[in-house]
């Protein structure tokens, strides 16, 4: 199984970043606007539609409040299997917020992560930005 883990630091606060994470309705507003162009809740799960035009359907797994971490799963985009979680870590001046991926098949290696680089880029992008105008 292949495995990918991204990461950033931002200067908005824990808060600022977990909060925007925790609204799993709203990445394509508050979070990776742009990367994500629309996002619709159904129960236990988002639909989610890419900036490329790839819709998946993301089960989530668990919004761990103590730990500022999520977990979701994804299905469709022709991958067989994909686990994900976003955890975020208080730092000297802002935070850290990690990103890790374990998916098959192995092959979609460089797409995976060609895709997460791009959305924790907007990620850092987006709450450094809110973090300036806070």
């Amino acid at each position: 199984m292949a495995s990918e883990t991204v990461e950033i630091m931002t200067k908005a606060t824990p808060e600022t970043v977990w909060d925007a994470i925790r609204d799993v309705g709203a990445l394509h507003t508050r979070l990776v606007p742009g990367f994500v162009v629309d996002t619709r809740l159904e129960p236990g799960a988002r639909i989610v539609t890419f900036g490329n035009g790839m819709i998946v359907r993301e089960p989530i797994i668990a919004l761990d409040e103590d730990r500022c971490r999520l977990v979701w799963s994804a299905e469709g985009a022709g991958l067989s299997h994909y686990n994900a979680s976003v955890q975020v870590f208080a730092t000297q001046g802002g935070s850290r917020a990690v990103w890790i991926a374990d998916f098959l098949p192995d092959s979609a290696s460089a797409q995976v992560q060609s895709m997460m680089q791009d959305g924790i880029s907007v990620l850092k992008a987006t709450m450094d930005k809110t973090a300036e105008t806070s």
